[in-house]
This record gives structure tokens, C-alpha cells and sequence, in this order.
């Protein structure tokens, strides 16, 4: 195979990072291809790579709800491939699959990698390859099952959202919209609030750079929050608190505000709201709805179809090399959509 005969330029995790990730925590290799996919197993040319918040969490030391990635090991990720080689039942060669490819140019999988990695295969016709890693991928599963099982909205309610315009901002927002909620993100400029507003369909954005989130709360959600999505923590959790109704669900997907804090993560001050309201606070973890994705795939992919649901990507060029800074963009804002990393030019 003449492809195999290239190297295999992958990043691994040099260091454990100590606030936001340095160069220095990274060491970019070149490492031989197989030539032909392991026993029971395939080999894939990786096309596409996921960029999202949690790979923040996933290089720290510690107890969590997956392993960390060791010291030395390719960057755990999500990305698409296409299987040069097979000697799985479950894949032929040319077939386009999800799953955990790490960041690195080729991935070899023997039959149990096949199911560590939870590789699927994908119909590209259906949706472009970054729609996904975003809206039929997990940023859009995490949206659907957190907002649906966990936030459980009623018609009438007042879901609020934090990280709008991100990648699961985005869907928990439309989903709410098509269960007939009223609908509020809250994003970092006028731009993102225009395209959640304009595009997305949201009833209202708050822009938390342009004043106190507070008075936005105030402005927007003027008989409280039923729902509140939250993605970012730190102060703008406790500033929603402040405006919960009577048993409101919080969801808490993430805290990307805290996520290089390089002293204590902060907790919410206003956590008594939660006594006073009888409300729920409750995290949620993706993979514990895996064995459900299909379901939540053929629903978007269908609301998609019928132009009742937009996945937009913001995809960074540029292989491998790029990603050191490409993953900190998730953190200085400078993304506008899903941010995915183009590793190969068939991608």
C-alpha cells in the first residue's frame, strides 16, 4: 500500500499543563504506518480531528469519568477516518467511520481497539464530515441527551444556555426551540449573538463581554429560568442562581471557565438557591447515552434535512502541526462554531 509507506506525525502529551497549555506540553513525533491493519482489526488514514473543552480535562491527573491521558501517550480525540485496510467483519476498505482516532495522521486498531475506540461507520453523503464531530457527533449527542434527559424542558419553559454559539450551545438551543421553548444563549460578542439569534433561531442573546450578565438576565428572562444549560461555570453559574424558578434543572455539561484556573476551581456561591427553589443541579456525561446515539442522529439528521436545525464548524487547516494551537482557541474564544482540525487534504 503506497500510503502506508508514509510516516505517522502524531502529538503526544509531554507534560501535564499548568493553566493554558504551552508548546511545551507537547512533543510532535513521526512514527512508521503499518502496512496493513492489525488481526481483527483496521487501519485508518485520519481525516478530520475534534477539538472540544473536555480534552483540557482529560490531560490533568486525577480521578474523573474517563482515565487521563498518560504522559507520553498520542492526544486522546474524537475524529473521523476512512479504513485503508480491514480484517474486521464490521468494515471494508473505503468506508468513512467515527470514533476515538487520536491526534495523529493514521490509527491502527486491533479488534479490541475497534470497540475502545467506539468506531461506527458514517454515511458522508448525509452531512459534511465536521457536521460530524459536531451536530451528528458528540458536541450534538451531548446537546440532545443533556438538554432532553437531563434538563427534561416542557413546552412554555425558559431554557437558557451558556457557550450559545459553541458546539453544543448550538444544539441544546435548537432543540429547545423545536420542543417549543423559549430560547436565550448566552455568547462573548455581538457577532455570536447575531448568528444564535439570526441563524439559530433563539429568542434572545446576551453578550456577557458587553456588561453584567445579570442585567441581561433581567432584560431576557424576565419570569426566570426553567432550564439552564451550562458550559462555562465560574460566574456567570452564579449569576443565573440568582434567577432559577421553582424546580428548575440545571445541567451542568461543563466549566470552561475553570478549566485552566491554576488555583481552586471555584464552586457556586449562590448554591442555596437550589434549597430555596427545590431545584436540581446534575452533571452529565456523553458516553453514558451511547448505546441511544442512533436515535439522536436520525432525529437531527432529519430536523437538518427539513431545515429546522444548522450545524455550523469552524474548521482550522494546517495537519497535526496545527493543534497545540489550534485546542487553545477553544479557550482565548477564537473559534465561531464547532472547532474541528482538518488533518489530511482528502478531508
Amino acid at each position: 500500500m503506497t500510503e502506508a509507506a508514509a510516516v505517522n506525525r502524531q502529538v503526544r502529551l509531554a507534560a501535564r499543563p499548568v493553566g493554558l497549555p504551552q508548546d511545551r506540553d507537547w512533543n510532535i513525533v513521526d512514527e512508521p504506518v503499518p502496512a496493513s491493519a492489525p488481526a481483527g482489526g483496521v487501519l485508518l488514514k485520519v481525516l478530520m480531528i475534534s477539538l472540544d473543552p473536555a480534552m483540557r480535562g482529560w490531560m490533568n491527573e486525577g480521578r474523573s469519568y474517563i482515565r487521563p491521558v498518560a504522559l507520553g501517550e498520542v492526544m486522546r480525540a474524537g475524529g473521523i477516518g476512512r479504513v485503508v485496510s480491514s480484517s474486521h467483519p464490521g468494515f471494508a476498505v473505503g468506508d468513512t467511520v467515527s470514533g476515538m482516532t487520536g491526534v495523529q495522521q493514521w490509527a491502527a486498531y486491533d479488534a479490541d481497539g475497534v470497540r475502545a475506540a467506539g468506531l461506527v461507520r458514517i454515511d458522508p453523503t448525509l452531512a459534511p464530515l465536521s457536521a460530524w464531530l459536531n451536530a451528528l457527533g458528540m458536541p450534538g449527542m451531548t446537546g440532545y441527551f443533556g438538554l432532553l434527559e437531563v434538563g427534561k424542558p416542557k413546552p412554555g419553559d425558559t431554557v437558557l444556555v451558556s457557550g450559545a454559539a459553541g458546539a453544543v450551545g448550538q444544539t441544546v438551543g435548537q432543540v429547545a426551540k423545536i420542543e417549543g421553548c423559549r430560547v436565550v444563549g448566552i455568547a462573548g460578542d455581538a457577532a455570536k449573538c447575531d448568528f444564535v439569534v439570526k441563524e439559530l433561531g433563539f429568542d434572545a442573546c446576551i453578550d456577557y463581554k458587553a456588561g453584567p450578565v445579570r442585567e441581561g438576565l433581567k432584560q431576557h428572562c424576565p419570569k426566570g429560568i426553567d432550564v439552564y444549560f451550562d458550559n462555562v461555570g465560574g460566574e456567570i453559574l452564579d449569576a443565573v442562581l440568582a434567577r432559577i424558578n421553582l424546580r428548575a434543572r440545571i445541567v451542568i455539561c461543563g466549566a470552561i471557565s475553570q478549566y485552566n484556573a491554576t488555583d481552586a476551581v471555584r464552586g457556586p456561591a449562590n448554591y442555596l438557591a437550589l434549597l430555596v427553589n427545590r431545584a436540581r443541579m446534575e452533571g452529565m456525561v456523553v458516553f453514558d447515552y451511547a448505546d441511544r446515539y442512533h436515535e439522536a442522529i436520525a432525529r437531527i439528521a432529519g430536523w437538518m434535512k427539513d431545515g429546522r436545525f444548522r450545524s455550523r464548524e469552524h474548521v482550522v487547516d494546517g495537519g497535526v502541526d496545527r493543534f497545540p494551537h489550534a485546542l487553545n482557541m477553544l479557550f482565548t474564544g477564537e473559534n465561531f462554531g464547532k472547532l474541528c482540525l482538518k488533518v489530511s487534504p482528502d478531508a
